[in-house]
């Protein structure tokens, strides 16, 4: 061994028998004290960790859950956090099933109200006739009649008004009779009756029957005067009169001229013709009062005769 190398072992042991290494009692002590700080480091790091959890866990159930995109659209960034879908039904608050739709309202029908099925015992709309039977026309009051039984006839229905066609296309059905009739002051028998109607009754084409009394108000203004066919000396004047509390809707108008006797020849009266069209859904019927030997209309037996007329239309029709 070289003597450098022994004086480094002799430096050695003299500076290890200068130091105190202490008891082995006191170096034991100092070891679990070290120990059981380690251990209560490591419980703490444990508790602050399952603090941080719960903590966590409550903040996330606190948080409202996000919102659903709308059925049908892709959920975006820039979409409103807002939106809700607006076709399906939410649950209620109480945990219920949630209520089905409204179904919608029938266009034109009032809510409730529902069709009656085929060969259901709910109310029928009604339906507009196809034929007339003599039973839809009235018959005069017992003071009017003169023994003289009606005829039905093929004639025209109006008087022409300057040559205008007046619902012609929409005719279901049409019948026409000649109704002789006196008034109630004037004696039976053998006595000349007081005037005459051409009455008819006529089925239009379903919501056609209104169009025609439009356009027989129309014809009417039109048509302020004109000359009789076959007589260009005559001719006659025409205008609406107020009329209303008749069917659904009425016209009356009057026609006025210079009366004439047998022969031709001018009494200097005027001759004064009563016109009235009543519609009682789509059924129109007409009262032309055409007189009798110069005789002109009297507006009371023509109101009178148009509500008798009007009666037995909406007995007919139910």
């Amino acid at each position: 061994m070289s003597r450098e190398l022994s004086e480094l072992y002799r430096s050695l042991a003299a500076d290890a028998d200068a130091r105190d290494l202490g008891l082995p009692d006191v170096l034991r002590h100092q070891a679990d004290r070290r120990a059981r700080f380690r251990a209560a480091g490591g419980t703490l790091a444990v508790a602050l960790v399952v603090v941080g959890a719960v903590i966590g866990a409550q903040a996330v159930a606190v948080a409202p859950p996000p919102v659903p995109a709308p059925v049908g659209t892709a959920a975006s960034p820039s979409a409103s956090p807002s939106a809700s879908p607006s076709a399906s039904p939410s649950p209620s608050a109480t945990g219920a099933a949630p209520s089905p739709p409204v179904s919608p309202t029938t266009p034109g029908r009032s809510p409730g109200t529902t069709t009656t099925p085929p060969g259901g015992t709910g109310t029928q709309p009604p339906t507009t006739p196809t034929r007339i039977p003599d039973r839809a026309f009235f018959a005069l009051a017992p003071a009017n009649q003169t023994g003289i039984a009606p005829q039905f006839r093929d004639e025209a229905v109006l008087p022409g008004l300057c040559g205008a066609a007046i619902g012609n296309a929409q005719v279901v059905h049409r019948r026409t009779r000649l109704l002789i009739y006196k008034l109630p002051q004037n004696p039976g028998g053998e006595h000349v009756p007081d005037g005459s109607y051409m009455h008819s009754i006529t089925i239009y084409r379903a919501g056609h029957a209104d169009d025609v009394l439009k356009e027989l108000r129309q014809a009417v203004r039109d048509c302020p005067e004109q000359g009789w066919p076959g007589a260009s000396s005559v001719r006659s004047r025409q205008r609406l009169l107020p009329d209303s509390g008749f069917g659904n809707e009425s016209v009356l108008f009057e026609m006025r001229s210079a009366g004439q006797d047998v022969n031709g020849d001018p009494t200097g009266v005027e001759d004064v013709r009563l016109i009235r069209v009543i519609r009682v859904g789509d059924v129109v019927t007409v009262l032309w009062e055409q007189g009798w030997e110069n005789t002109s209309s009297q507006r009371a037996q023509v109101d009178a005769d148009s509500r008798r007329a009007v009666a037995a239309i909406r007995r007919w029709l139910g």
